[in-house]
């Protein structure tokens, strides 16, 4: 496993010197960044050009709600496999102990029935955390989740919640951690077609595109460009990864912590930064589509 590891850093360490940094743009990130009050992991990837930008992009984060991106892979494998179906019928037992929130699962009743498509939908889609854990035992498990994520040569993006022998990482990064470089790879590869098979990776893109959460980076892109994102929320995180398929595509990721502002309002320190990074990033690189965002404070 070692010697595996080992092939695989030297793999990406090379392919990331192949690709172009882009230090024009760098230099704008790093002055947007500048006076933040936390940690920032930022990564972009303009991909006609294949040029990258990053700052901290390989410092481990807390994935808050992004974690349901590799829950999501680990029901697909399963879809894949057949030992699931999508539209499956599953029925909800209430067995699950957390609070419930503004989650549409804790409305249900026990033994209630709901489609394993519907589940998805509630977890990507509106971030639904009783779907969500539903749906990491519905897959396996955290461990058997971490495992594929392994095979699939991600090696920092992992499971942490109700996964044993993780609890140390659990205290420090809650439920799930990646970096913001290795999102970016996941939901590029996904984009690509390369995640499982090209018909698992279409349908995750789909779900990926159907998102409810849109008043952050989403708001900064026109609404008839395609967006496939996943955010997640902490008291002191605040993150979210984004393919835009504008006529110049790209991909990026933003993650915080340690943020001193932990409200909950709109003009929040940190979503006000991720505001302007999505502005930042669609004028950069699409500059001749003018379009009249929503201002990054209200």
């Amino acid at each position: 496993m070692k010697k595996f590891i080992t092939c695989l850093l030297m793999f990406f360490s090379l392919f990331a010197i192949a690709q172009k940094t882009d230090k024009k743009l760098e230099k704008r990130i790093d002055d947007l960044v500048m006076g933040f009050h936390g940690t920032v992991g930022i990564y972009v990837h303009e991909l006609k050009k294949d040029r990258v930008a990053s700052f901290n992009a390989d410092t481990v984060f807390s994935t808050a709600s992004i974690v349901k991106i590799p829950i999501m892979i680990g029901i697909m494998d399963r879809i894949q496999n057949k030992e699931l179906e999508f539209h499956q019928v599953m029925v909800y037992k209430d067995t699950i102990n957390y609070d419930p929130g503004e989650d549409v699962l804790a409305s249900f009743k026990p033994d209630e029935k709901i489609l394993l498509s519907k589940l998805m939908l509630l977890s990507i889609s509106l971030s639904d955390n009783r779907a969500s854990l539903m749906l990491q035992g519905i897959a396996g498990g955290g461990q058997h989740i971490n495992d594929l994520m392994d095979s699939l040569g991600y090696l920092y993006t992992r499971v942490n919640s109700r996964t044993p022998g993780r609890e140390k990482d659990r205290e420090i990064y809650g439920w799930g951690q990646t970096t913001p470089r290795e999102i970016a790879r996941i939901m590029e590869q996904i984009e690509k077609g390369e995640v499982l098979s090209k018909r698992s990776s279409d349908r995750m893109l789909r779900t990926l595109g159907r998102q409810y959460w849109d008043e952050v980076a989403i708001s900064q892109i026109p609404p008839n460009i395609f967006v496939a994102s996943k955010n997640g929320s902490l008291d002191q995180n605040r993150n979210e990864i984004l393919y835009v398929n504008a006529p110049n595509p790209y991909i990026f990721s933003i993650f915080t912590k340690n943020n001193k502002d932990q409200s909950w309002e709109y003009n929040n320190e940190a979503w006000v930064l991720t505001r302007k990074l999505s502005a930042l990033l669609f004028r950069y690189f699409n500059p001749g589509i003018h379009y009249e965002a929503e201002p990054g404070t209200r």
